[in-house]
């Protein structure tokens, strides 16, 4: 969430950005709605005053048995004025909050300015597609042809965009889940494992809610949501909590199950394990100081490149530019693992740095040392990785010509065997 005082000091700034994210929205209404209510505020103010210094009056007069009816008249009607106030300060608070709940945060000053993907900027590429004398086959029939993913039972069990990995299949997710965040907690993050079913309020401050209801699986009665990331329910933890500034930074990893519903992606990656609707994660989130948040993004890109490193697979490290950025993100570079199945780099970690933008929403602030006040922490999150587009990438990766994939060499010790066949 944008603080509202930035918005009306630099409306010219936001409305830049906006542009920038090719978001059609306009701030206009906010400001005068936000203009309303401080006039409003002023006015209260003053009535509030006059009616504490008439109430005065009203008391002497009678204790001295003098007529006030005139006084006690007029301090009825600036009593329904200010209920009048308040009510019209209700509607003007919620008018400015189904508003600025609404606009994305605002592109860092590095952030290429673009339209789509097409205008992203790779920004380093590490290691070399491997050259195949037989056809690469994709990971779908890799996986069937091993017996590994049943793709039709999940369907069957759940429907479309689900899958049931069985025997070396979900060997292999277990194998890398503990893998990740091993290779995580070794570079002092600190794991945790929360719930997957999130409250309003929690799935709100980190942006999801309201702009993204139609992404999100809902449970009812009670009112629940399935948490699309675990970035979510981690980022949360310190909500409406005050910091020391000695508290930072704190460094998280998380395992956890994600739920999407893929609103807007329908036909898209229909086949395989791209685009599930369930699907398993693991989590890198960061508080830090503002003033050092984009040095601890680059050492979160880093340590998500790592992973990739030690799995001995191909990726390029793209910046997203301002319309392909997500939401909540300042910045954000994308993980690119190369798929010689498909032929070309799919995504597998996007790594973030939101600024105080989830901060001012969920209302995580810290105090400085020696200073009075409070500010909002820096919030950055990334994938570390996304589970079974990993697995994906080994086995189109380390595909042998007999059907049978290899395993590379640094997780093997978690998942018990050099060859899946």
């Amino acid at each position: 969430m944008l603080d509202i005082r930035s918005i009306r000091e630099n409306p010219e700034l936001v409305k830049e950005a906006l542009k920038k994210r090719n978001e059609d929205l306009s701030i206009d209404g906010l400001i005068a709605t936000e203009a309303k209510k401080r006039a409003l505020i002023q006015e209260g103010e003053k009535l509030r005053s006059e009616r504490n210094t008439v109430s005065e009056e009203i008391g002497k007069l009678k204790k001295e048995k003098k007529d006030a009816s005139v006084q006690v008249a007029e301090m009825k009607k600036v009593s329904d004025r200010i209920k009048e106030i308040d009510s019209e300060m209700r509607e003007a608070d919620e008018s400015i909050d189904s508003i600025i709940l609404t606009i994305p945060n605002i592109p860092h000053e590095s952030v290429p300015v673009g339209k789509d993907e097409e205008d992203n900027v790779e920004v380093r590429r590490r290691g070399t597609p491997r050259e195949f004398d037989f056809e690469p086959l994709n990971h779908w029939d890799i996986a069937e042809n091993l017996d590994i993913i049943d793709f039709n039972r999940g369907a069957k069990l759940a429907g479309s965009r689900f899958a049931l990995m069985k025997g070396m299949g979900a060997k292999l997710e277990r194998a890398l889940i503990g893998f990740m965040l091993d290779s995580n907690t070794a570079k002092g993050y600190t794991e945790i494992f929360p719930p997957i079913l999130v409250n309003r309020d929690t799935i709100t401050g980190t942006g999801q809610l309201p702009k993204f209801e139609m992404d999100l699986f809902r449970t009812s009665d009670p009112e629940f949501y399935l948490i699309p990331t675990a970035e979510v329910p981690v980022t949360n933890i310190y909500a409406d909590e005050i910091l020391s500034e000695n508290d930072l930074p704190m460094y998280f990893t998380s395992y956890t199950p994600c739920f999407r519903r893929e609103a807007g992606s329908h036909g898209k990656d229909t086949r395989g394990l791209i685009r599930q609707h369930q699907f398993n994660k693991v989590e890198l989130v960061k508080y830090a100081l503002p003033e050092k948040s984009y040095d601890e993004l680059e050492k979160l890109t880093a340590d998500a490149e790592e992973i990739l490193q030690k799995l001995e697979l191909p990726y390029r490290t793209v910046v997203l530019c301002t319309g392909d950025m997500g939401f909540a993100a300042s910045k954000t570079y994308d993980i690119e693992v190369w798929l010689p199945g498909q032929q070309k780099y799919r995504e597998i970690s996007s790594c973030s740095n939101c600024e105080d933008f989830q901060a001012r929403r969920a209302k995580i602030r810290f105090k400085r040392e020696g200073k009075k006040g409070t500010e909002f922490v820096h919030t950055l999150n990334g994938s570390g990785l996304a589970v079974g587009r990993t697995a994906i990438a080994i086995l189109e990766n380390f595909q042998q010509k007999d059907g049978s994939v290899a395993i590379p060499d640094a997780l093997r010790p978690y998942f018990g065997a050099d060859i899946i066949k």
